[in-house]
């Protein structure tokens, strides 16, 4: 961090100049600015990529690495910059800032190089315009969907993927390049330049001993529609065996969830279980289980369907989920929102013994390391 970083941000006045765009230059450390509006305390994918990502930075001679998120306060700690916000989400724990001044005085101390928008929410066209002023290339990080965040709103989802189609198209506009592992010309107006990559901790491999499995299928992540959790209690009920159905997190829709349950006469058969953050835990988890199912149709990727599939366990996810092509036949696909295919994919799953060399070659393959070194490379290509 510049040594007279903390006094600008401590006093929220100081501007330093604006620094040149610095076309043709290769600097020894980049500095990488990450900006998460959805970054909860129980939150998935964003998060896990997020934390992943400052670890790896704190041993990478190569980047100055920063994370910008809502806190309860304004806090600056190393790398860390929290900026005042309101909780919103007790469930995932999610905020909302108090605008996006503090946000852009933050960029103006720092400096970056590069900074990445990792949703479309937070002043993206006001952002954009700092970052520029300051020289900074800016991507935006594409993890939702317009189809995903309409099926998260009360109503039919048409009008409301038509609005955020037209919002992300707006945020979109002035960014320099887009970075997602989907086709984002629709939702955006703009085809993605650079992948964006996921990689998998340690934990996420089979194991010696391999624990038995257990009768029950896992559901791991948040209790909402839009993750095909409904879908998933449907087929709970449709299934020739009447196998326990584990929900491990929480959401929005757990109540609805559980009174759909108690209306098809699920019982017992359904256990909630809470939110887990330790990967040791998670992967012991997906091992454990009969199968694990990532039901939802507009995944982005899929953390949860790559990382059991890793961890050596039967894994089942809807067939547009990005990861379940990288994990290839250790994942048993269904078409979206087909609740007798679902149930065929489970049943065929939960017969079948899971490839463990395989599991094992793609844990070993796709590392963070390896993930983080390649987004580095795209983005000093992008910062010359």
């Amino acid at each position: 961090m510049p040594r007279n970083t903390a006094t600008i941000l401590r006093r929220g006045t100081a501007t330093p100049r604006p620094r040149p765009a610095r076309r043709g230059v290769h600097p020894a450390r980049l500095r990488v600015v990450d900006v998460a509006l959805f970054y909860g305390e129980r939150s998935g994918g964003i998060r896990t990529y997020l934390d992943n990502k400052v670890a790896w930075a704190h041993g990478t001679p190569g980047i100055e690495h920063h994370l910008v998120v809502p806190g309860p306060k304004r806090r600056h700690e190393g790398g860390r910059h929290e900026l005042p916000s309101f909780r919103v989400a007790a469930a995932n724990g999610y905020r909302l800032p108090l605008g996006v001044g503090g946000l852009k005085d933050t960029l103006r101390a720092l400096r970056p190089d590069v900074v990445l928008l990792h949703d479309p929410f937070w002043g993206p066209l006001g952002v954009c315009q700092v970052s520029h002023d300051l020289g900074a290339r800016v991507v935006a990080v594409h993890h939702g969907s317009s189809a995903l965040d309409a099926a998260g709103m009360p109503g039919p989802d048409a009008p409301w993927r038509a609005a955020f189609r037209r919002w992300m198209h707006h945020a979109y506009q002035e960014v320099d390049a887009v970075m997602s592992a989907v086709d984002t010309r629709e939702d955006s107006g703009r085809d993605a330049t650079i992948p964006l990559r996921f990689g998998l901790h340690p934990a996420f491999a089979p194991v010696p001993g391999m624990p038995p499995r257990g009768d029950h299928v896992l559901y791991v992540g948040r209790i909402a529609r839009e993750k095909g959790v409904f879908e998933l209690v449907r087929a709970a009920a449709q299934a020739p065996e009447p196998w326990p159905l584990r929900l491990v997190g929480t959401g929005p829709a757990l109540d609805r969830v559980k009174t759909l349950a108690a209306e098809l006469g699920l019982g017992r058969r359904l256990q909630l279980r809470p939110y887990i953050r330790d990967p040791a835990h998670l992967a012991e988890s997906y091992r454990k289980a009969s199968v694990v199912v990532m039901p939802g149709a507009h995944e982005t990727f899929g953390l949860v369907g790559f990382e059991a599939a890793a961890s050596g366990a039967a894994t089942v996810a809807c067939s547009t989920a990005p990861s379940a092509a990288v994990a290839g036949s250790l994942v048993q696909t269904f078409p979206p929102g087909d609740v007798g295919e679902l149930v065929t994919a489970i049943q065929a799953a939960r017969a079948a013994t899971p490839n463990l060399d395989a599991a094992a070659a793609l844990a070993r393959g796709m590392t963070w390391r390896r993930a983080l070194d390649a987004e580095l490379a795209d983005l000093r290509e992008l910062a010359r």
